[in-house]
């Protein structure tokens, strides 16, 4: 059985993530969403709220993964799953960049690829980041997110 792991802080899961988590799971037998915390990073959402936002969106668009919080280092989390592979989405040359050391390194360390799933070009515009900058000032997000993260962004920038 194939085991794929899909890293990242979801703070919040877009529809950018959830199509690359959904063609991940046409190429594993199984995808577990590996939720990661940061300690330099400052999130809107709480770990808990990060993974159960992921299941339900996931949910939603009929995705089957397993949504994990992951404290330590993602490549050992995936070595003590049994992952054949972690599966980064890249949106473009930036993300390739970014992502090709950490590639490297995850395997240096534990031995499991990295395997990159293009970005469906019309969503590579998409970031969590952006989406929450939006939403701050009032901007109309329901293309960048699912209905269920809308709705919870919406209810942390009214506080």
């Amino acid at each position: 059985m194939s085991i794929a792991v899909c890293p990242g802080s979801f703070d919040p899961i877009t529809y950018g993530h959830v199509d690359v988590i959904k063609r991940a799971a046409t190429m594993f037998d199984s995808v577990i969403v590996a939720v990661s915390t940061n300690s330099a990073k400052r999130y809107m959402f709480t770990d808990a709220e990060r993974v159960q936002l992921a299941r339900e969106a996931l949910a939603a668009a009929g995705v089957e993964a397993e949504v994990e919080l992951v404290g330590g280092l993602i490549a050992e989390f995936a070595a003590e799953r049994g992952a054949a592979a972690i599966v980064k989405g890249l949106r473009g040359t930036a993300d390739y960049d970014a992502e090709v050391a950490m590639a490297l390194l995850n395997r240096h360390l534990t031995g499991v690829e990295t395997v990159f799933v293009m970005g469906d070009p019309a969503l590579n515009h998409i970031a969590s980041s952006f989406t929450k900058e939006i939403a701050a000032y009032g901007g109309n997000i329901d293309d960048l997110v699912p209905a269920n993260v809308a709705c919870a962004i919406r209810g942390k920038v009214k506080k």
